[in-house]
């Protein structure tokens, strides 16, 4: 019933232009962001074609030992349907994704599902092929706090005490192009406190954000013309998420988190976003929750979505 064909350079329009009138996809499938770190991993995305249109796609790369990820670099990156996908022939395909990737020396599939919020329409007819056809399992879980645009939450009352303090302090919320200075604060906070790096190295996201200057905004918060902390956007039709939220020992001492989501939280619902994900609060080295990180958040009115990772073998 498919024909598969593994992603060229060639195939670049065709493949960006089905993800814009997908019922699922976002930016992040662009060909002009997935390919920003093109050197860190070994393309192997698949065209799904039925009666010679183009019917799905799958963001995938392969780790040259007979694994087939949907995506590595990617915070999700499940089967990009058209609005024509149906049940029963999402079916079909996962049956001939496997045949096929068995017939290239594959022996299992790691499939990051692409979070239900993300979808124009309901979208999750590769759930259900991945346990009826696969009998795929749940390899992770993180969890996201989620706003819905429409039934939001009050803040907690040490959210509001926080906005409180920043507010008297005469906190300052605007959009931002200091990416240098955001990122510095971004790189000391992570490195002092986690021994970690940004995914994104700055001259990586400055790039992006060029690629997708709608999609991916900065937020700054300031103090008397000073840089405290911020938060990086990236805006698809239906969701606001946070890719990034640091702020210096000074603007944590302030809130100056707290009045910058205070700000946020009070326009988003205005720019025709559904919901606002505040991203995931799990510890990267497994999927054990990070309670602190969840309290601040869901202190905002977030609510759990869940961001599943599923494996199976073929």
């Amino acid at each position: 019933m498919f024909e598969i064909v593994r992603y060229t350079a060639d195939k670049a329009g065709e493949w960006n232009r089905f993800v814009a009138q997908s019922k699922n996809g976002t930016f992040l499938f662009d060909r002009n962001y997935m390919d920003y770190h093109a050197d860190r991993f070994h393309d192997h995305s698949l065209m799904f074609y039925a009666e010679g249109k183009l019917y799905a796609l799958l963001p995938a790369n392969d780790d040259g030992k007979g694994t087939l990820f949907s995506h590595q670099g990617l915070t999700y990156g499940g089967l990009v349907m058209s609005v024509r996908c149906k049940t029963a022939k999402v079916c079909q395909l996962l049956k001939e994704l496997n045949d096929y990737l068995s017939s290239q020396g594959f022996s299992r599939v790691v499939y990051k599902h692409i979070p239900w919020i993300y979808g124009s329409l309901p979208c999750e007819e590769d759930l259900y092929a991945m346990s009826s056809v696969c009998h795929a399992s749940i390899a992770s879980r993180d969890v996201a706090s989620v706003i819905f645009a429409n039934q939001t939450l009050p803040f907690s009352s040490s959210r509001k005490y926080c906005v409180n303090k920043g507010r008297k302090q005469g906190l300052q919320v605007g959009e931002s192009n200091d990416w240098a200075g955001y990122w510095q604060i971004l790189e000391e906070n992570l490195w002092t406190h986690h021994h970690a790096h940004p995914v994104h190295s700055l001259s990586e996201m400055q790039l992006l954000k060029s690629r997708f200057p709608d999609n991916i905004r900065l937020f700054t918060v300031h103090k008397d013309q000073q840089l405290l902390g911020g938060t990086v956007l990236y805006t698809t039709p239906l969701v606001a998420k946070t890719q990034y939220m640091s702020a210096n020992d000074e603007g944590k001492s302030l809130g100056a988190l707290d009045v910058l989501f205070d700000n946020i939280l009070t326009s988003f619902p205005t720019k025709g976003y559904a919901y606002f994900d505040f991203g995931t609060s799990n510890l990267k080295e497994n999927d054990d929750l990070n309670e602190s990180l969840i309290f601040q958040k869901e202190g905002f009115g977030g609510r759990a979505v869940c961001y599943d990772t599923y494996e199976w073998k073929l």
